[in-house]
Formats: structure tokens, C-alpha cells, sequence
């Protein structure tokens, strides 16, 4: 099985991904759409120049059934990765989100379920945020998958996660792939959405399929001026445009960040190894990092005088904690990340310092959140 379709190839982990497995000798083709909010007005970006002359390239969009047709022609394996995935975008572009997550994959199935083709695996781009705020413990109650926090908890400073049976402090715990799914957000419903019908119907017609949950994925190539997703870019676009950090809640929330060499090789194992089919596994680093952690590491290794503030603001959607149990890929597949945070920063910092300072859009966007009134 050596064609591999790579649906949002020229993105930020489908780049990547698809200059290794270019290395290992198979023929990829990739269906993007090169979105100016990834690739710039120009659509000429680090990502896209880093593949096009490796790959077989489609301009097109998954949201387009005819696209799909042409891209899927003589491919033995889909991995699926194109996707909008803004968490506070996509509470305020609900069809849109709807219309690029859930029935782009619904093409893809149709494709698959009602003519030829000559797919024999899939394997789908999931997410952390389908588990919404994660795993908890409870000393009276064992363990506790919390509904979203509620916003008159948010309003009065009331950050952290309490059990809704007894009112105790809850203790985080790593998240594993039997956790409930309680996403918080459209995006992780409609990730949740994606996965669900990639595995039911990869049963139901006999062809193996994955969903890979990605934590907070980072490293160099990563958009720096997309205001919308990957922290580590917007924080660090921030500061080299010299202007403050506004950190929200009280800082102490956390996330699992994991290197992209990380996030691709474990995709590559999913791929390869049998172990894998009709599973889902988290792909993180296995460790929490907090925001106000994050902040201080890039202004330290930027050399920079800018001011970290916590505002104690929130934005709707928005979880807490969250971690990944990593038991399951790793004992399945063999997975171990290669990659420390303090390691992975230090590198992604290193590729930006190389890079052109780009125009910081972080304040629009916040304006945006404002105006909907998902950010308080």
C-alpha cells in the first residue's frame, strides 16, 4: 500500500507528515485548499513550499464531493486530516465548522460506502478537545469526567473543577481513551462527529480505521499568523511585535503540548502497524504545561521585556486541564515521545527566530470573541 491521500497536506502536521512518509518511499497526493488563514493571502506559505515539489498536489476542499473523487483515485490509504480548528472561532462559524469537519467526512464515507475505490485504511485526525475538561478524581465519588465549567463559577474567579456531587476540589488526572466524551466546544463536537463515523464505517465496510487524538501540537512550520489556534505562535508572534501578553483565567490552566516530529511519528505507527486498526489512541507528550509556564519559557528564550498579565478574563468553551494517558499507544504501538517541552520550545523558538516577523492579528480576533460574547 504505497498511495496515500492526505487530505489538508499543505497544513501544519499534514506537511510534515507528508515529507516523512515521502522519505520512506511512498507516492502521497494531497487535497487542500490552502486556507488564507494558514498559508497567508498569497497561499505561499513555509508549509505548502515545503511540499509541493515531493507531492502530487490537489487544490481543492473536502467540502466539495467531486474533489474528493478525483483525489481518491488510485490511493490505497486516506488519512484524513483537513480540518478547521479554531475552539473559539468555531462558536461563531458553527455551519462553517459544520459544513469542512462533518460533511467533509460524510463525502469521503459516501465515497467509500456507494462506488469503486481502492481504499484499504483510514485514519482521522480526532482531538483532545472531544473529552471536553478530561479525567478527574473525587476522594468520595473515584473518578469524575465534569460537564463544562458554567460561566457564573467563571464570572466570580471560580476557575477550578469541583465535584457536583459532594462540592469537593477535584484532582486531575491523565485522560485515557475510555474517558467520557463531553466536548465543551463546536469544534470538539464536531471532531468527536468525524471520528465516530470514520470508525463506524470503517467497520461496517470492512477497511481498518484510526483516530488519532491530538493534544496541543507545536513546532516549527506552525502558522505565525493565524490568531486562532496553536498558542505557542500566537504568544510568540505577540511578543516579537513587542506587544503584552494577556494571560487569561488565573494562568494555572494547563495543556499537553506535543513536538510535531512527535505527533508525526506516532501518525506513521498508525499507520503501519496492524495493532492499530479500528483503535483510537491520544497522541500527546504525556505531561501538563501551564499557560503562565508556556508565557514565561518564549519571553525567556526571546530575550524579552514584555509584560505577562493575568487578566483573569475567560472565554466560553474554553476547558481548564488536560492531559494525555499515553498507556494505550505506547503498549499498542510503541509510542514514546522523543521530545521534552523544554527541548520542543527551544527548537520551535530557534526555527521562528529565522522567520520573517508577521503582523500580530491576535487583538481582531479577540474583538471578534468580544462582540459574540464568548469572552468575558
Amino acid at each position: 500500500m504505497k498511495n496515500i491521500l492526505i487530505t489538508g497536506g499543505a497544513g501544519f502536521i499534514g506537511s510534515h507528515l507528508a515529507v516523512k512518509l515521502v522519505s520512506k518511499g511512498y507516492n502521497i497526493t494531497v487535497l487542500d485548499n490552502l486556507s488564507k488563514q494558514i498559508h497567508g493571502e498569497n497561499q505561499d506559505s513555509v508549509l505548502y513550499n515545503s511540499i509541493k515539489n515531493q507531492v502530487t498536489f490537489i487544490l481543492g476542499d473536502v467540502s466539495n464531493k467531486s474533489d474528493w473523487k478525483k483525489a481518491l483515485n488510485g490511493q490505497d490509504i486516506v488519512i484524513h486530516l483537513a480540518a478547521e480548528t479554531g475552539t473559539g472561532q468555531s462558536m461563531y462559524e458553527i455551519a462553517r465548522y459544520s459544513e469542512v469537519n462533518i460533511l467533509g467526512t460524510t463525502h469521503l464515507l459516501d465515497i467509500l460506502a456507494n462506488e469503486r475505490h481502492s481504499i484499504k485504511k483510514m485514519i482521522v485526525a480526532s482531538s483532545r478537545s472531544i473529552y471536553g475538561e478530561g479525567k478527574y478524581l473525587c476522594k468520595n465519588d473515584a473518578e469524575v469526567f465534569p460537564e463544562p465549567r458554567k460561566e457564573i463559577d467563571l464570572s466570580q474567579g471560580k476557575f477550578n473543577l469541583f465535584c457536583n456531587k459532594c462540592n469537593e476540589p477535584l484532582q486531575l488526572l491523565a485522560t485515557d481513551e475510555d474517558s467520557k466524551a463531553i466536548p465543551s466546544s463546536i469544534y470538539g463536537i464536531t471532531k468527536l462527529q468525524q471520528e465516530q463515523m470514520i470508525l463506524l464505517m470503517g467497520k461496517t465496510l470492512g477497511i481498518p480505521a484510526v483516530a488519532l487524538r491530538y493534544q496541543n501540537v507545536y513546532g516549527p512550520g506552525q502558522s505565525l499568523s493565524n490568531p486562532y489556534t496553536g498558542i505557542l505562535s500566537i504568544f510568540s508572534t505577540r511578543l516579537l511585535n513587542g506587544n503584552d501578553i494577556d494571560i487569561y483565567e488565573d494562568g494555572a490552566e494547563s495543556r499537553d503540548f506535543i513536538f510535531i516530529d512527535d505527533a508525526v511519528d506516532a501518525t506513521v505507527l498508525a499507520l503501519e502497524k496492524k495493532e492499530a486498526n479500528h483503535q483510537i489512541f491520544n497522541v500527546g507528550s504525556g505531561f501538563a504545561v501551564t499557560v503562565l509556564q508556556l508565557a514565561n519559557t518564549l519571553k525567556g528564550l526571546y530575550n524579552s521585556d514584555v509584560e505577562i498579565k493575568i487578566s483573569g478574563k475567560y472565554r466560553l468553551g474554553d476547558i481548564r486541564h488536560n492531559y494525555a494517558d499515553l498507556s494505550k499507544i505506547k503498549n499498542t504501538l510503541g509510542f514514546n515521545p522523543k521530545f521534552t517541552f523544554k527541548a520542543g520550545v527551544a527548537k520551535f523558538v530557534e526555527w521562528v527566530q529565522t522567520q520573517d516577523i508577521v503582523q500580530d492579528e491576535y487583538e481582531a480576533s479577540i474583538k471578534k470573541l468580544k462582540v459574540k460574547g464568548l469572552i468575558k
